[in-house]
């Protein structure tokens, strides 16, 4: 009877699942071991399951087998790394996890020694953990290479589908298998197969043998003759029907640096995974290995010092590639420009030294949404490529081509390539199934003639496996599939940078947006909170310390030791919020250690100004320095509470001495239970707790329509999927008002603040806020601080205004980005919450309307209401993710003319870093201003130490899209360098103005 093909390739698979049960021809179980020290058998569960377990054995493989052909099996419960010692004093580490549980052997005799957790490779917990496996077999080598390519040969059938060469495939496959001389003895043959599924479902299996019999030499001849013939076979149709495509494989073990496990495992994974492709090279001349992420390196350099002298040796080999340039691979949503630089600089740095090379290419494959400064800043960083995957995540629209020039806020491009995998996308696999989708998915492919492909077990780790190498081996040979080979992420990218010479690429202008995973802008909203401030605190103390040194000071030292573990809690698993409670414990604590140490830091080059600061007659001095580069209202917190705000103004990058006893408050300022008002503002806060009326008075307009500061709770925060990660579309069909609020009191009423209070509840949690209007104020703060004990609930502010714009403006990164207020399209739809940094403004000509916050990242604007996620609460993985107190501020601001005219930037600074003030006496009343910027008004990024030899680097940027002249006036004695790239190196600049729309501008201050 005729079988349909589909029938046939059924079968092929029936007869191919066969073959592995007789790969072993003997095996020999390893006795003796123990755990922590003591007994335990095979089977035992785990003694116990704490933190990290030790086992060890020792094994004596049979005289009578080959070296060559042993392997040791092992399945411990968990992951491992596992040590082999042989009596000569060698040894080889491999990682034990569920994808590498088979390990060559190099000698006869050796001991087994093992770190191991109960833990699965995405940090699942194994609760009933036992020494499942652990034995020696010898391989039938012949049965072993025929079992794969023949599965190879089912999976390539399979996804060809009706191509004309896969009955061709069947028919060699077929003849293969009729070809083996094939054992039948009953009692091996029910033994060896006992374990196959089939099998399994039996009411009752006969007794099985211990040990049953494999082939015979000449039944393992048949095999050896049938893979051989099969292979020619191969060959002969690749002539007839040639591969087709091209894909560049590059070995690859994404490791998240922490998710659902704490960076303590990271660190093991590390060491598991690295061994493990270590082991992979010794044994093939071919294969090629990529690792990203300076900080990975940096930590085996104090974990493992010899793992990674061996690192180095096959770096220069050429087969391990470094990537990334990156310290991490940080989200790039929500750090501030400053903070990206440094990712680069240190990154750069860390890998010249330790490996003598520098990146040009940006390895970012699983970050939620792409910042538009991202070109510039890598192009500055000697980058000019990049490399992600998730951009094929979003659900509903997609960037049209997976090989296009990104272009950024100020023009810079850099070479761009994803590909889109559909079988775990950059952790993927190495068979033809892989090959052809993600070649048939390649969108690129009639300009260029090579997709990538990384493959590997990844995220927790473990990557390449054995098997992985013989398939790329064996595929070499067949026909129709794409060509795959080992080879170089950066060789990939010099072929297509030859491409892009030769034709026109697309190109994608502005931010990559992810459509998924919006929630991660709010999620876990304490570390957020923290990682603002200690970036803030550290700009500030270098700041501090540079100012010193310009007016006389010793060199500020470097503060990259603190940058580190800022960039470190910057990974796209950490900072938006997707990872589990411990990382959290962990981040947290991290962070306050630097916020600690930086404003350690500022209170020495405080200390340090004053000793520079001429004497005087000011005996209860007030000495402020301003760390922006906007002047700035003279607004501060005395040591005793006390809130100074006066009409004086800190000039930009200066240090001011007041006299104490001459400050007032600026101007009128009046309070009652329900109204603030100063010189700028009038404010009305209604019985429900939202501000009822807020009216600019230099132009006499009401800057609300209906009320603002609206407090919306959504109930419903309950996403299909990705809890931490996402939050769904239909979430506000479900919106509970807080307008019922249980108290409305004044607090505070002048001269310098007044502040109205209101707390409402919902539920189990409490929302308590703080209007504070001081008498120099320009904005409304609304200090804000909630107790929260409600799951999966959603927290936002909303504010209607009076201002009718099609467009909003969004900081971000070295600038802003617009985003339309309608929906008229799927993209504007899908772009329901999107990432602002200091402030959203919405204006129309003549007037606007800002929302500042100093903690808060996911907004939107809808028609003409701005809103503002506060706080979320998802049970996976953290089930206490923000459970509990937490405090920040935002504020409402409304202006004269667009947002870059009306003082938005000024006064979102001033929020994030308040002036810096130190009580004093002895000094003279007066302003130095070290450090003048004159021209087009420009933003500060950073003032440091430089990385190399004496002096300081500045670095400022232009935040609103436009151009004009800029110039530097440095204090007698000091000069400036000219333009610096991020690396602090001299570089061509052609710009036709000194500052060019969003421009990066970086210069070395020195003395002459």
């Amino acid at each position: 009877m005729s079988l349909t093909i589909a029938q046939r390739l059924d079968r092929l698979k029936v007869r191919t699942a066969e073959l592995a049960h007789w790969r072993d021809r003997q095996s020999l179980a390893i006795d003796g071991w123990t755990f922590d020290g003591e007994p335990i058998a095979h089977h035992q569960d785990w003694p116990h399951r704490n933190g990290t377990v030790r086992f060890a054995a020792k094994a004596t493989a049979p005289q009578d087998w080959p070296l060559e052909q042993i392997r040791l099996q092992l399945d411990l419960g968990g992951e491992s790394l596992l040590t082999l010692r042989y009596p000569d004093g060698e040894a080889e580490t491999f990682g034990l996890d569920p994808y590498h549980q088979e390990f060559p052997i190099k000698g006869r005799d050796f001991q087994i020694a093992t770190e191991s957790v109960a833990r699965f490779p995405f940090g699942e917990p194994n609760r009933t953990p036992k020494l499942n496996r652990a034995r020696l077999i010898w391989l039938d080598e012949a049965v072993h290479r025929l079992h794969l390519l023949l599965q190879q040969i089912g999976e390539a059938a399979d996804i060809l589908g009706g191509h004309e060469v896969v009955p061709h495939l069947i028919d060699a496959a077929e003849r293969a298998l009729r070809s083996l001389d094939w054992p039948s003895d009953t009692s091996a043959y029910i033994s060896r197969t006992s374990g196959a599924a089939m099998q399994q479902k039996i009411w009752e299996l006969p007794e099985l043998q211990d040990n049953p019999a494999g082939l015979s030499e000449a039944q393992s001849a048949s095999a050896a003759a049938a893979y051989d013939e099969l292979l020619a076979q191969l060959k002969e149709l690749q002539k007839r029907f040639p591969q087709n495509g091209e894909l560049l494989l590059t070995g690859h073990a994404h490791i998240d640096l922490a998710w659902l496990w704490p960076y303590g495992e990271t660190r093991r994974k590390m060491r598991r995974t690295f061994n493990t492709a270590l082991s992979l090279m010794e044994r093939s001349d071919d294969f090629r290995f990529n690792q990203s992420t300076a900080q990975y390196y940096a930590q085996i350099e104090e974990d493992d010092p010899e793992l990674l002298e061996r690192i180095k040796k096959k770096v220069i080999e050429g087969k391990w590639e470094t990537v990334g340039g990156m310290w991490v691979e940080p989200d790039t949503n929500m750090p501030t420009g400053e903070s990206l630089v440094r990712q680069v600089l240190y990154g750069q740095r860390y890998f010249e030294k330790h490996f003598g090379l520098r990146h040009s290419v940006c390895w970012l494959p699983d970050c939620f949404g792409f910042s538009g400064a991202l070109p510039q800043i890598l192009q500055l960083g000697g980058i000019d490529s990049f490399f992600t995957i998730k951009v094929n995540w979003s659900e509903s629209n997609h960037i049209p081509s997976d090989l296009f020039w990104w272009k950024g806020l100020d023009g810079s491009k850099v070479l761009t390539h994803t590909f889109d995998n559909p079988m775990q996308g950059y952790n993927g696999f190495v068979q033809p199934d892989c090959f052809v989708l993600t070649w048939k998915n390649f969108r690129g492919k009639t300009q260029h003639d090579t997709s990538l492909l990384a493959v590997g077990y990844g995220d927790g780790g473990g990557g390449v496996t054995p098997e992985m190498v013989e398939r790329e081996v064996q595929l070499r040979d067949f026909p129709a599939i794409p060509k795959a080979r080992w080879g170089t992420v950066r060789g990939f990218y010099e072929k297509a940078h030859r491409t892009a010479k030769e034709k026109e690429l697309p190109v994608w202008d502005g931010e990559i947006y992810l459509e998924l995973h919006r929630a991660t802008l709010t999620s876990q909203s304490g570390v957020k909170r923290k990682h603002r401030q200690a970036e803030r605190a550290l700009i500030t103390a270098e700041t501090l310390a540079s100012l010193a040194h310009m007016l006389g000071a010793a060199k500020p030292r470097s503060l990259e030791a603190d940058w580190r573990v800022v960039l470190k809690n910057e990974f796209h698993d950490i900072l938006p919020g997707s990872s589990i409670r411990e990382v959290y414990v962990d981040a947290e604590r991290e962070l306050d250690g630097v916020i600690d140490n930086a404003k350690a830091e500022q209170v020495r080059s405080v200390t340090t100004l004053l000793a520079h600061l001429p004497a005087g007659g000011v005996t209860d001095a007030l000495f402020v320095v301003n760390p922006s580069l906007s002047p700035r209202p003279l607004t501060t917190t005395l040591s005793d509470g006390t809130v100074l705000a006066s009409a004086d103004s800190v000039a930009p990058l200066s240090v001011a001495v007041f006299d104490r006893k001459a400050i007032r408050p600026a101007g009128l300022l009046k309070a009652d239970s329900h109204q603030l008002e100063n010189e700028f503002l009038s404010v009305v806060i209604g019985k429900d707790g939202a501000v009822s009326s807020l009216v600019h008075k230099a132009t006499g307009r009401e800057a609300i329509e209906g009320a603002a500061n609206q407090l919306w709770v959504y109930p419903a925060d309950k996403p299909r999927n990705w809890d931490a990660w996402d939050v769904d579309a239909d979430y506000a069909e479900k919106g509970v008002r807080l307008d019922q609020p249980e108290s409305i009191t004044l607090v505070e009423e002048g001269p310098h603040r007044a502040a109205i209070r209101v707390i409402n509840r919902y539920r189990n949690s409490t929302v308590t806020q703080l209007y504070v209007l001081t008498a120099n104020a320009r904005r409304l703060d609304i200090e804000t601080t909630i107790d929260w004990h409600d799951r999966r609930t959603l927290l936002r502010t909303l504010s209607p205004v009076a201002v009718r714009s099609r467009t909003a403006t969004f900081e971000c990164a070295f600038g802003v980005v617009e985003r339309q207020t309608h929906t008229n399209t799927s993209w504007e739809q899908a772009m329901f919450e999107a990432a602002a940094h200091r402030f959203v403004d919405l204006s129309e000509p003549g007037f606007g309307v800002a929302l500042l916050n100093n903690a808060k990242y996911g907004h939107n604007a809808r028609g003409n209401v701005i809103g503002m996620s506060l706080v979320r609460s998802p049970i996976y993985p953290d089930p206490l993710a923000d459970e509990g107190e937490q405090s920040f501020t935002y504020a409402l601001m409304p202006h004269e003319d667009a947002w870059y005219d009306g003082g938005v930037l000024s006064e979102a600074i001033d929020l994030n870093q308040p002036l810096v003030s130190m009580e004093a006496s002895g000094l003279a009343a007066g302003t130095l201003s070290p450090l003048g910027v004159e021209g087009i008004p420009v933003a500060f990024s950073g003032l440091k130490p430089a990385e190399e030899g004496e002096g300081l680097v500045l670095r400022l940027y232009e935040p609103a899209g436009r151009r004009g002249h800029l110039s530097l006036t440095l204090p007698s004695g000091w000069q400036t360098s000219g333009p610096l790239n991020i690396l602090e190196e001299p570089i061509e600049r052609t710009g036709p103005a000194d500052i060019m729309p969003f421009e990066i501008r970086t210069w070395k201050l020195q003395r002459t």
